[in-house]
């Protein structure tokens, strides 16, 4: 199976003004680069390590959110076995917030 090759851009790229830009973004930002650039975990558009960064950018902002957790885990888990121990501890993370609001009253 090939991956499709991302589209070609006309425009002139910066990498520098890119990660300053994802620096400062809100979580909320973000996580709408990501579902645009990368609908698809397996075949985004952004490089992995990018990938990889962004979400450490939205878990640093959004540190109690199961779901993000989850997602953050899951691209780890599909671009090799060098990250599956990292990418572990944001589900068990995600399993022990959600074990413990299943236990608290609402």
């Amino acid at each position: 199976m090939r991956l499709r090759d991302p589209p070609r851009c006309s425009s002139d790229h910066d990498d520098r003004y890119f990660i300053e830009e994802l620096t400062f973004a809100d979580a909320e930002s973000i996580l709408a680069m990501l579902r645009e650039l990368c609908p698809q975990v397996v075949d985004g558009l952004l490089p992995v390590w990018v990938r990889n960064l962004a979400y450490r950018l939205d878990l640093l902002q959004c540190p109690d959110e199961p779901a993000l957790l989850r997602e953050a885990a899951q691209s780890l888990w599909l671009h090799g076995p060098d990250w599956d121990d990292i990418a572990a501890n944001p589900t068990r993370r995600a399993e022990g917030l959600e074990a413990s609001r299943a236990g608290s009253p609402t």
